[in-house]
């Protein structure tokens, strides 16, 4: 017999995909993750997640994808289009926790705007300086950021700890700091009527 639903996610995604799993009760989902350093090599999503899918697919009756488009250029949806699979809305993560429309207001008033989530908040040594090469390379820093002016931490906590360190990232970028609590409802709601809809 198989399972009701699997939710293949970003590793970067997976704290908050539990703790909305958990506040909702939802006991007929498993969720499986990909590495979170995908988000430095969208290139490697599609056949990541093609890959997940044919692997799941005997196991479960529904799948959803917990991706946006992530920068793959639309080959993400070229996969999903082939199982006729769901995934998150939008281009990339900051949109789906921010909700569409505060995520254009925050882009309309600083399109330089370089953004942080908790994930990437709490692992941007590894990810952002190690990742990009500015603890070897910090001549590359210009390359990376002179085309921003703002970092845009937003928050699914309340984390003074979290907040103080986005802060002293935005200072090590030599970006302006702004700080938007988005909380979990946001991404929440970009798949809570479809899992419903499974459960029932």
């Amino acid at each position: 017999m198989k399972e009701t639903v699997l939710i293949i996610g970003c590793g970067a995604l997976a704290k908050e995909i539990v703790a909305i799993k958990k506040l909702n009760s939802w006991s007929h989902i498993r969720i499986q993750c990909l590495p979170a350093e995908f988000h430095n090599r969208p290139e490697k999503i599609p056949a990541a997640v093609r890959e997940e899918i044919e692997r799941q697919r005997p196991v479960f009756e529904h799948i959803f994808v917990a991706y946006a488009d992530c920068g793959t250029g639309g080959k993400l949806d070229a996969v999903l289009a082939d199982y006729n699979i769901e995934r998150l809305p939008g281009a990339h993560c900051y949109e789906f926790f921010a909700g569409a429309d505060t995520f254009a207001k925050l882009a309309d008033e600083e399109p330089g705007t370089f953004y942080l989530t908790d994930f990437l908040t709490r692992h941007f040594d590894r990810l952002i300086k190690s990742g990009l090469g500015l603890d070897r390379h910090p001549e590359l820093m210009s390359t990376y950021f002179g085309n921003y002016r703002r970092l845009c931490f937003l928050s699914q906590t309340k984390s003074q700890e979290l907040v103080t360190a986005a802060r002293g990232h935005a200072s090590f970028l030599g970006l302006e700091f702004q700080h938007k609590h988005t909380g979990l409802m946001p991404l929440a709601e970009s798949f809570t009527e479809k899992i419903i809809e499974w459960r029932n």
